[in-house]
């Protein structure tokens, strides 16, 4: 196991207090499910955080896109997105029967769809390039796309289908993952950390999305994204199956069905730090909604909501040792890809603190690849940044 941090002796304070082996700062899932595997393997864990579950993944989608989310230059980036997505089945089924719940985990796939020429032009672009990587994206004609979904707009160009990319709900699955931690043996702890050296563990992970940047010195910043939740009316389902992810005259637009009724509609990228929501964005998202699903517009309005990712300067995570801080791992600026890089996040920093070697996988992420300013001072009240204690390293997707 990493040790030499702030108060590893031997992993036990002088005091009658006993450290714990590993301290995760942050219950968003990704702290979470780093919390219940390290619990698993018999560590002592505790986990701080003031207001779990309250940040990005409660906006968030839940879409699980290695296919869809493959962009231009992101090739090692798409291979770690592969890689979780395919420990999605498995993770979601441990946790499951770890702790009985529904996780709102879904497989029918995603439809990618252009509403004009111009934007059939753009997604094709798209399409090659992830065809090329050898991902099965799999175009449609128009008439393809309305077999599997009717009420598409009779409009549509084109589109493909993502098989591989599926969804789960984010508001259940952090429920499920601090109840399997804490029936792991895991600690919840509902107190801020403002500074590293606050923390009394073996080992520390930082995985406490835009608030990271405060504890660490490391570049992540806040994306804000306002998204919009539906309801089908009188309680029933949503009309369609498929995560439909569409570009609608310029607009990009994603609307993700769940069980209970409820469409998530979203989402803007925009270089902000505020939680406002505003009638512009409200307005974009449902008109481009209503292009691609005429039938939206007969569903109720029931939220409408902004967060912030945790983005980075190359838009890839930051996981692995912090430079310059013996026993601190980072596990953070998971930007859009929060929910699916949840399950490989969670195994590979778990085999950190447990001394396994660094996996290759992690080559590409390692905090080092930027400099670093220490253990920050923290947030002056009124500042535009986001406090150290916030929780979540994930996305919208």
């Amino acid at each position: 196991m990493l040790t030499g941090g702030p108060s590893a002796a031997g992993g036990v304070d002088r005091g009658p207090f006993v450290a714990p082996d590993v301290a995760v700062v942050g219950a968003g899932p990704v702290g979470l499910a780093i919390a219940w595997r390290c619990a698993a393997r018999g560590l002592r864990v505790v986990v701080h955080d003031p207001a779990p579950g309250s940040g990005a993944s409660h906006v968030a989608a839940g879409m699980l896109a290695p296919v869809a989310e493959a962009y231009f230059g992101e090739r090692e980036l798409t291979a770690l997105l592969t890689e979780s997505a395919g420990r999605w089945p498995g993770f979601a089924a441990e946790l499951a029967e770890a702790t009985g719940a529904d996780l709102g985990y879904r497989t029918e796939g995603t439809l990618v769809v252009g509403l004009t020429s111009d934007d059939l032009a753009e997604a094709r672009r798209l399409w090659a390039y992830q065809q090329g990587l050898g991902l099965p994206v799999t175009p449609l004609r128009p008439a393809q796309l309305r077999e599997r979904e009717p009420g598409l707009a009779p409009r549509l160009r084109g589109g493909a289908l993502a098989a591989t990319d599926h969804q789960v709900d984010p508001r259940r699955l952090v429920p499920a993952l601090r109840l399997a931690a804490e029936r792991a043996g895991a600690v919840l702890v509902a107190e801020p950390v403002r500074r590293l050296r606050e923390v009394r563990a073996g080992v520390t992970v930082v995985a406490a999305g835009c608030g990271a940047a405060v504890l660490t010195g490391l570049p992540v910043r806040p994306v804000k994204g306002q998204v919009l939740r539906l309801r089908a009316p009188g309680g029933g389902r949503p009309g369609f199956r498929h995560v439909i992810r569409g570009y609608a005259d310029g607009e990009h637009v994603y609307l993700v069905p769940r069980d209970s009724g409820e469409v998530v509609v979203g989402a803007t990228v925009e270089e902000r730090s505020d939680l406002d929501v505003s009638a512009g964005a409200v307005l974009r998202l449902l008109r481009a909604a209503v292009d691609l699903l005429p039938e939206l517009a007969e569903y109720d309005l029931v939220e409408t909501v902004a967060g912030l990712r945790p983005g980075t300067p190359d838009n890839a995570p930051i996981l692995g040792p912090l430079p310059g801080h013996p026993g601190v791992l980072v596990a953070t600026g998971h930007h859009r890809h929060g929910i699916v890089l949840t399950p490989v996040t969670a195994d590979l920093i778990a085999d950190l603190v447990t001394g396994g070697g660094p996996d290759p996988l992690l080559a590409p992420f390692r905090p080092d690849r930027f400099a670093t300013t220490g253990d920050a001072v923290p947030v002056a009240a009124g500042a535009a940044t986001t406090p150290a204690h916030s929780t979540e390293d994930d996305s919208w997707n």
